[in-house]
């Protein structure tokens, strides 16, 4: 069996950049500018990390909703990347792997307004655009893959799992290609939906802090094209080295205060990565900033890691939570940090924002700091990233680089 997956640089647009580059600079500098305060429809005030209107396409290319534009706005910078890997491989072995959770709530809130009011549904409205597996389905349709089209659906590891999969499908034989990633967002039914759990912070998320309320929802997408050859033009090598998954199935909306799925998860994928712990680099951590999960994690990571101090951080602290689009936005964060920092031991990490007040109840972690050079005996060669979702689908991936 193969033991790479390649990876084509990210194509992304979420708060904090309308590229990856743009991500980067955001994610290593702190800067948070794309949280800000924003009025739902109750007139309920949250912050959020909402993407500008101005940012996005002025309209979809199929059904004109928001998470639709958000995501025909990352994939037109896959475009060249798919390109190559149809070309080398064909459409028929290139398949579709998405995440996503929202599929279009706002437009089905607003439609269904409309037919109380009327007693019929607006003509641009389709029960279509409101099927789990319409995200994944437009990206075929948009480039005309057709090897198998899936979609994934599992809260907040959505897009980890669907990483997961894509290698999985290239693993088997069944794809040379997989077209992988999430999108999502933070519309008023999930931010009140999160708000009835009492799971939103008035304030910009903390995670970790002893002083933690809660997350700060956000809009994201982020898609990569997975190969079974390095067939990309950066000729960075950087590949998916490893994956775990695990399933506590402790609660519905609650992980597991121990922190043992997300234990088996991340020792999961160094087995299968045939690494150990300390050959990670860096660890890009779920931290959602909610009581519950930070305290789990920090127990998980300390227990993997064998109290060695590894270096982490929660970048939904600047991007906000993107929900189903989170875990290949966060693969993302992983990805550049290895093409950033190729050939370095001086090293450059996306950081934590945080006000620096450590809980105790929570081992001690190990958090960048913004702008901040870490000094590394070798360059690094392994980031680790960690997605833990409702009901306790936990997936953790590690990226390498030849």
């Amino acid at each position: 069996m193969m033991n790479k997956v390649y990876l084509s640089a990210p194509a992304l647009i979420c708060s904090a950049g309308n590229d990856a580059d743009e991500f980067w600079k955001r994610i290593v500098s702190g800067n948070r500018d794309g949280i800000k305060e924003t009025e739902t429809c109750t007139g309920k005030k949250f912050y959020a990390a909402r993407i500008e209107e101005s940012f996005l396409p002025e309209k979809a290319s199929r059904f004109n909703m928001k998470i639709m534009r958000i995501e025909d706005a990352a994939l037109e910078q896959l475009r060249g990347s798919v390109k190559k890997a149809m070309e080398r491989y064909g459409t028929e072995r290139t398949g579709v792997c998405v995440g996503s959770c929202d599929n279009g709530s706002e437009f089905s809130v607003a439609a269904h307004r409309v037919f109380f009011k009327d007693g019929k549904f607006p003509e641009d409205y389709s029960l279509e655009m409101q099927g789990a597996d319409y995200v994944a389905t437009y990206v075929k349709e948009k480039f005309g893959a057709e090897g198998p089209c899936l979609a994934f659906s599992t809260a907040c590891s959505s897009s980890a799992g669907a990483a997961v999969k894509a290698a999985q499908l290239i693993k088997s034989g069944i794809c040379d290609a997989v077209i992988c990633g999430g999108v999502d967002i933070a519309s008023d039914t999930v931010l009140l939906g999160f708000d009835s759990l009492e799971a939103v912070s008035s304030e910009r998320t903390n995670p970790f802090s002893k002083n933690r309320s809660g997350i700060t929802l956000g809009d994201g997408a982020a898609f990569f094209v997975m190969s079974r050859d390095n067939i990309f033009e950066d000729g960075m090598g950087i590949y998916l080295a490893g994956y775990g998954e695990s399933a506590d199935a402790y609660h519905m909306t609650s992980p597991d205060p121990s922190g043992e799925g997300a234990f088996i998860s991340m020792k999961a994928a160094l087995e299968n990565a045939g690494l150990e712990e300390k050959d990670i680099g860096y660890v890009n951590l779920h931290g959602t900033g909610t009581k519950f999960n930070d305290s789990m994690e920090g127990k998980a990571v300390d227990k993997v890691f064998n109290g060695r101090k590894v270096l982490c951080s929660s970048t939904k602290s600047i991007t906000g939570h993107t929900l189903g689009a989170a875990g290949s936005l966060e693969l993302a964060a992983c990805y550049m940090t290895l093409k950033n920092n190729s050939g370095k031991k001086n090293c450059i990490l996306p950081c934590q924002v945080w006000d620096g007040e450590r809980d105790e109840d929570i081992p001690e972690l190990n958090f960048v700091t913004a702008g901040k050079e870490y000094v590394f005996d070798d360059e690094i060669k392994f980031c680790m990233s960690n997605s833990f979702a409702f009901g306790g689908s936990n997936v953790t991936l590690i990226i390498g680089r030849e």
